[in-house]
């Protein structure tokens, strides 16, 4: 196997989510014709089923939808569905571990914010 799968995640959820940054990012827009299963198959060396799962899970919800015999396609809001959903986890995810650490280093919600904007800048190295 190759490609960018890490071991502590499913390889499906991470396949779906690897389509899921392409629409974000705008690499595949609405209505654009998304890789089909053998071509995800075929480049990252993986199981058909294992790709097939994750690319079934963004059409139940409404991100991918199937074209007879041509393939798969992007649906129209899918990158608004997409972000809504990422936002939804953002706070959970990233947030709240953030504040936690924070709070153990006794790092000020100033310094917090100074230190994001810094990154947000490239200013990445703080010592």
């Amino acid at each position: 196997m190759r490609g960018p799968f890490v071991q502590d995640k499913p390889i499906y959820i991470q396949v779906r989510e690897l389509i899921e940054d392409q629409i974000l990012n705008h690499q595949l827009k609405e209505e654009e014709q998304a890789p089909s299963t053998n071509q995800l198959v075929e480049f990252y060396k993986i199981n058909h089923a294992t790709v097939s799962k994750g690319i079934n899970s963004l059409v139940d919800e409404g991100i991918l939808y199937k074209k007879r015999g041509i393939g798969m396609f992007v649906a129209v809001g899918a990158r608004e569905k997409l972000i809504e959903k990422r936002k939804a986890t953002f706070v959970e995810d990233y947030i709240v571990k953030l504040v936690q650490e924070a709070d153990k280093l006794e790092i000020e919600e100033s310094d917090i914010i100074r230190l994001i904007k810094k990154v947000k800048r490239g200013e990445h190295h703080e010592h």
